[in-house]
């Protein structure tokens, strides 16, 4: 069943704008406690994609790891809200850890595009200016245990997608706030372990955001695992009708083995 993540009303509203994000949880079929994933789709900030949700959420499920497809604020609704939402994703899927069978310490997220930016911004921004605790879900921790992060947006300044950050940040945003909001700049001791994968041909969102951001965990001594592969189009979610890109998620699922989230 569909999850209202704040059944009192969301953060960051204007009087204009009426949408009430939510989770819709995928549960594997497990008997022990085991790890869970929030799923954030792409979208450039604009909508949210749906091959990118519900089969990437079975997918996790394959592989003995209850899914969450978060359905996240886009435009008009502008930063800070989809991270808010994204936020508590993480401190509901916390506080209800023991009902759902879930082990607290395992928590992570998974983004793609847009989504994988709002996912690198969840790894390495923790709290929000003029946030306030509605309930005690809001007292629950909301740093993810590991990232995954499929040809993510990262950089606000530099190989950017243009989309993104209009949708997120509307016209004419400041120099300031763009690098704010470019993940490489924020990366520190916190940030989880990651996973990256991107395309080296990408024509919407270039190569270089991954790797700008794989320097920034280097530099950090933070773990993670990059793959790059030659050749794919942008948005290829689980990439099923392309034989080498389609590998990833073979890759994905032996490192998230060894972070103790999969069987």
């Amino acid at each position: 069943m569909t999850q209202l993540l704040w059944p009192n009303g969301a953060p960051f509203q204007e009087a204009n704008q009426d949408y009430s994000p939510t989770l819709t949880p995928y549960f594997a079929e497990r008997n022990e406690k085991h790890g869970a994933i929030i799923v954030f789709p792409g979208g450039g900030y604009q909508n949210r994609a749906l091959h990118e949700g519900e089969p990437v959420a079975k997918w996790l499920n394959s592989l003995g790891i209850t899914a969450f497809v978060l359905h996240y604020r886009v435009s008009p609704f502008r930063h800070p809200a989809p991270l808010a939402d994204a936020q508590r994703a993480i401190r509901y899927v916390r506080h209800h850890a023991e009902e759902w069978n879930l082990d607290q310490q395992k928590i992570g997220i998974l983004g793609f595009s847009a989504g994988g930016h709002l996912a690198s911004t969840a790894s390495t921004i923790f709290d929000i200016e003029g946030l306030e605790a509605s309930d005690s879900i809001d007292y629950e921790n909301c740093r993810p245990d590991l990232a995954i992060l499929c040809y993510p947006v990262i950089s606000f300044t530099n190989y950017f997608h243009e989309g993104s950050v209009h949708n997120l940040l509307g016209e004419n945003p400041t120099h300031e706030l763009r690098v704010s909001l470019s993940s490489e700049n924020n990366v520190s001791a916190a940030t989880p372990p990651t996973f990256l994968w991107h395309t080296a041909d990408d024509a919407a969102v270039p190569v270089e955001n991954s790797l700008l951001y794989a320097l920034s965990l280097s530099k950090n001594k933070i773990p993670f695992e990059l793959h790059v592969f030659p050749n794919g189009r942008h948005g290829l979610g689980l990439a099923d009708d392309d034989a080498v890109v389609g590998k990833w998620t073979e890759l994905c699922g032996s490192w998230l083995r060894m972070q103790g989230f999969a069987i």
